[in-house]
C-alpha cells in the first residue's frame, strides 16, 4: 500500500481535530506505545512525539508501515474514517481510545492460537500461566500482532475481573498481554502479581525504585509498592490490546 500526500491542505482534514491529535487517537486505539508505532513506522520515539504534536510531518513511507499495522491513514490524512474503519467502530464499543476487537473462533492458516485463562485475582506464583486452566482459545492475524511487537507464542489472554480498571477495561473483558514484555520503565497497563495475588494495573515506576500501582476508575485510591517490598511483586506482561467480552 502506498499513500501519496500532495500538499499541506490535507493534513487537517473536515474535522476540528489536526493531523497529530489524529495520529495520537489511532495510536491510543490500537494500544499501541510511542515507541511501538515509531518502530513499526520505521523512526524514532522523538519523531513520533513530533508528528503527534504537529511539529513535523511524516513521509508517505512512514503512513504506508503504519497503514499495515491498522492505523486508518485516510482518517488521519482526511479527518474521514474509512468505510472499514467506519463499519467496526458502529459494531465495537471502544473505550478511552482502546480497541474493542472481535477475534475469530476458528483456526485457519496465518492466525495464531492465543489462549484464553480467567485467572484475574487468582493465587498464583512465576512468570507463566502453565498451571492455570485454559478456558478456551482465540485465533488472531500473526501479521497483525508482529505488526505490533508481539510474538505469537508470548500472547496469552486474560480475562478481567472487577471495576477497578473501568473505564478502560471493564469487568468480563478480555485483554491480550504480552508476556515477553515486562520493562516498567515504559509506562502502560500489566498484568502483575503483587504476593501471589494476580492484579491488572496501570504501573508508574517511581524515584528510588518504589511502584505506583493505578486503577483507572477513581473510586479506587493508588497503591504504593515500596522499593523493600518489591520481591513479593513480579511482572507478568504488558496489557496491549482489549479484545472485548467473548461469549
Amino acid at each position: 500500500m502506498m499513500v501519496h500526500v500532495r500538499g499541506p491542505c490535507q493534513w487537517e482534514g473536515s474535522t476540528l481535530t489536526t493531523f497529530g491529535e489524529r495520529l495520537k487517537q489511532e495510536r491510543e486505539r490500537l494500544a499501541m506505545s510511542q515507541t511501538a508505532l515509531a518502530t513499526i513506522g520505521g523512526v524514532g520515539k522523538t519523531s513520533q512525539i513530533n508528528y503527534e504534536k504537529d511539529v513535523r510531518k511524516p513521509d508517505s513511507g512512514y503512513l504506508a508501515a503504519i497503514a499495515a499495522a491498522g492505523i486508518d491513514t485516510q482518517y488521519l490524512i482526511t479527518g474521514s474514517h474509512s468505510a472499514t474503519m467506519a463499519n467496526s467502530k458502529s459494531a465495537a464499543h471502544e473505550r478511552h481510545g482502546v480497541p474493542s476487537l472481535t477475534p475469530t473462533a476458528v483456526p485457519a492458516p496465518g492466525l495464531a492460537e492465543v489462549r484464553l485463562y480467567d485467572v484475574e485475582g487468582a493465587a498464583g506464583a512465576g512468570r507463566d500461566l502453565e498451571g492455570e486452566r485454559i478456558e478456551g482459545h482465540i485465533y488472531f492475524p500473526e501479521a497483525q500482532l508482529a505488526a505490533m511487537g508481539i510474538e505469537p507464542t508470548q500472547v496469552a489472554g486474560i480475562k478481567v475481573r472487577g471495576d477497578s480498571m473501568e473505564t478502560t477495561l471493564a469487568d468480563g473483558d478480555w485483554v491480550l498481554v504480552n508476556l515477553a514484555s515486562r520493562d516498567i520503565r515504559q509506562e502502560g497497563v500489566f498484568l502483575l502479581t503483587v504476593s501471589g495475588e494476580r492484579r491488572i494495573k496501570r504501573v508508574q515506576r517511581l524515584a528510588g525504585g518504589a511502584l505506583y500501582l493505578i486503577s483507572d476508575n477513581e473510586h479506587y485510591q493508588p497503591e504504593m509498592i515500596k522499593p523493600e517490598q518489591m520481591r513479593e511483586v513480579e511482572i507478568l506482561g504488558r496489557c496491549e490490546v482489549r479484545i472485548g467480552r467473548i461469549s
